[in-house]
């Protein structure tokens, strides 16, 4: 029995809760806990804001942690080791995407339970999905790397992100913040588009040279563009801010309906696409380029007995800009 925090139903606060975490399998090992981010997936899943949550659950998916027992057959990690663990937990192995390296698109199942998650003191996981976190990685700096540091990482990096490409990141925060970081360590040309001049310092802190309102912007100013907030419904706004063979990809996940005008792409041969966590061989090349780079989340450390306005401060943009669980507080 274990120590976690859990989401008994729908809209319901987290709870301390006890659970049972079972011994690991021939090919998985035991990770105790240290850090985990906060992300606002959870705030949609605790809320069912997509319509296929499962309760009680618990959330958390942006672990780091150490190896505390191993399986027969682990030949990936020994215990004490430093790992990181990210929202794959499993995947089919057989299905075209998993062959093809893609485990994030695994059409087979192999999912985890639903508490599984990292809100909790102690995980069991397969050894191939627990990833060796870099040492000169801050653990609470690095937690959410594992989901917002790879979803940006994956989107940069299939589109081609790099010297001469002009990249626009649409909202600074928990996404935002590190898709600045990590496309400026690839060398684009970084600008960030926000509501208000608010955080116009953090993003020339954390290296773009451009800050726009979305109104205020130059058309045709970007060859790439990542929105990751989670309330825009009108994209035509932003269609107008990317040059002919543009590409506007959406990392943040709106519960409402999209408004697409379909003028703009055909004028232009622009692109909407959307983008999830890369996959475990993507995540690897992250964490080792952000060790590289010294790049990790600005973290604020919070304790279980913060939890309980957590999400709200998500809701509320309250958040400098990643909150992250001291699983030791638990």
């Amino acid at each position: 029995m274990i120590k976690a925090l859990s989401v008994l139903r729908a809209g319901a606060p987290l709870e301390p809760v006890r659970i049972n975490r079972r011994e690991p399998g021939p090919a998985e090992i035991t990770v105790d806990v240290a850090y985990a981010g906060i992300c606002h997936s959870d705030l949609h899943m605790a809320r069912n804001d997509w319509g296929y949550s499962t309760y009680p659950t618990v959330l958390g998916h942006e672990v780091t942690g150490f190896v505390s027992a191993v399986g027969t057959k682990v030949t990936a990690h020994t215990i004490g080791d430093r790992v990181a663990v990210g929202m794959l937990l499993g995947s089919c192995g057989t299905c075209p995407s998993c062959r093809a390296g893609q485990e994030q698109y695994c059409t087979g199942g192999g999912g985890a339970p639903a508490d599984a998650g990292g809100f909790s003191e102690r995980m069991v996981v397969g050894q191939d999905f627990a990833l060796s976190l870099p040492s000169t990685l801050d653990m609470a700096a690095a937690a959410p790397l594992m989901c917002a540091g790879i979803t940006m990482f994956s989107a940069l990096r299939e589109w081609d992100a790099g010297p001469g490409v002009r990249v626009a990141i649409v909202g600074l925060g928990g996404l935002g913040h590190l898709g600045v970081k990590l496309a400026v360590a690839m060398g684009a040309q970084v600008s960030v588009l926000s509501r208000s001049q608010e955080r116009e310092r953090d993003a020339r802190r954390f290296g773009a040279t451009g800050f726009h309102t979305v109104p205020d912007a130059p058309a045709g100013a970007f060859d790439l563009i990542i929105s990751t907030v989670s309330a825009v419904t009108d994209l035509a706004p932003m269609f107008t801010l990317l040059d002919v063979n543009g590409t506007l990809v959406m990392a943040g996940a709106p519960t409402t309906p999209l408004s697409v005008p379909v003028g703009p792409l055909i004028t232009g041969r622009r692109r909407l696409a959307g983008t999830s966590i890369g996959s475990l061989r993507e995540a690897r090349e992250m964490l080792d380029f952000c060790a590289t780079h010294g790049i990790a989340a600005e973290a604020e450390i919070i304790n279980a007995d913060q939890m309980g306005t957590a999400f709200a401060r998500l809701d509320a943009a309250d958040v400098r800009y990643r909150l992250v669980l001291d699983a030791a507080s638990l």
